[in-house]
């Protein structure tokens, strides 16, 4: 009867693991972070400041729209497109450094900008981005994603744009620059085709290793992959002659984060070495579920092997991020490697709170669609 007892509750944690969250808990949860956000930030266009002041149309901002973009489209409140538009209007779409930027980073703007666009077409909402990746395309430079953090800044502009265009030449551009990540920079790339995940740039690349010995993978550098490849790959028609190497690059990495899911449903700061800031973290996790999720909604990855894992990673955002303002925690603070931003505590507030919440929305989005 014992054994029987065991079994029995053995196949209820199965169960309860692949049951897909109810819609209006994901909801509930993405509502009330954004809300927290828009109220602390009721001027979209007002400065960060840090060390410094820094324009709201930075990198950190513009994921943050990512992710109210996300919540838009599935929960269509005029207050979220409202606050997206004024955010545009007050740097009259621009770009941080111009039309001539060539840094990712102030790049990634561009993605909302666009997708607001699309729902308004307004030549001034598209001008500065697309006049920016023009310039691009124009040059022969194609090192300029040295970082893999700016593949998820810039990719899924390239993407819009040739949607939007029907234009493959901002296709065929971005894989040039993206293949020049994976296979060329930092000697042989940023790509470890063994372990199929990404150094986060030269510095990482061996012989660098991890106090352990292991090769340093930094989880929110590696998520800005996953979801440069998931928001290329939503957009991007499958006949470009690339597109079967981004998905065989997607369905790997996500493999590659299968047997390294923490036993409370994160992933460590550092991949492969627990010990290295090990403890829960909330922006890389989030970007896995993002990733994941999509694959699952759009039947690219096996639903019975994923779909656990995404449920036990976001019952573990709910159960430990979320204030009950709103707030959410344990979020690392900017940088490029587990050390920086420590220590990562439910109570301490990040340098910037926007990405953090973009990560989160990207990932309720999804989970929301399942």
């Amino acid at each position: 009867m014992k054994n029987l007892f065991i079994a029995i509750c053995f196949i209820s944690q199965i169960a309860f693991a692949q049951t897909i969250p109810a819609k209006k808990d994901v909801l509930t949860a993405m509502r009330l972070t954004n809300q927290y956000f828009m109220q602390k930030w009721p001027d979209p266009g007002k400065p960060t400041f840090t060390n410094k002041e820094r324009p709201s149309n930075l990198w950190t901002r513009a994921v943050y729209y990512e992710g109210l973009m996300a919540l838009y489209n599935i929960d269509k409140q005029a207050a979220y497109y409202d606050y997206a538009v004024a955010w545009g209007e007050s740097h009259q779409w621009g770009l941080w450094g111009g039309t001539e930027v060539r840094n990712a980073d102030n790049q990634c703007c561009g993605q909302t900008y666009i997708d607001l666009y699309l729902i308004d077409k307004k030549e001034e909402r598209i001008r500065d981005i697309k006049a920016a990746m023009d310039n691009m395309k124009a040059s022969q430079q194609v090192d300029d994603w040295w970082w893999i953090d700016a593949l998820q800044m810039a990719m899924p502009v390239y993407t819009r744009l040739g949607v939007v265009y029907k234009d493959t030449s901002y296709f065929n551009r971005m894989y040039t620059m993206y293949a020049y990540t994976k296979y060329n920079h930092g000697g042989k790339g940023l790509y470890n085709p063994a372990d199929h995940l990404w150094w986060r740039d030269k510095d990482f690349v061996p012989p660098y290793t991890a106090p352990n010995g292991e090769d340093c993978y930094w989880s929110r550098g590696n998520g800005w992959v996953v979801a440069a490849l998931v928001r290329t790959l939503d957009l991007l028609p499958a006949t470009d002659p690339h597109y079967a190497e981004y998905l065989q690059d997607y369905r790997d990495m996500l493999k590659a984060l299968v047997p390294i899911q923490r036993p409370d449903g994160f992933w460590n700061v550092s991949l492969h070495d627990a010990d290295n800031y090990g403890g829960m973290e909330l922006t890389g996790t989030s970007l896995f579920v993002y990733g994941m999720a999509w694959g699952i909604n759009h039947r690219l990855i096996d639903k019975k092997t994923y779909l656990p894992i995404v449920r036990k990673a976001w019952n573990a955002l709910l159960e430990n991020c979320i204030d009950k303002d709103g707030r959410l925690g344990y979020v690392q603070g900017t940088g490029k490697e587990p050390k920086d931003g420590q220590p990562v505590t439910f109570d301490k507030v990040p340098d910037f709170e926007d990405y953090g919440l973009g990560c989160f929305l990207l990932a309720g989005s999804e989970v929301y669609k399942l």
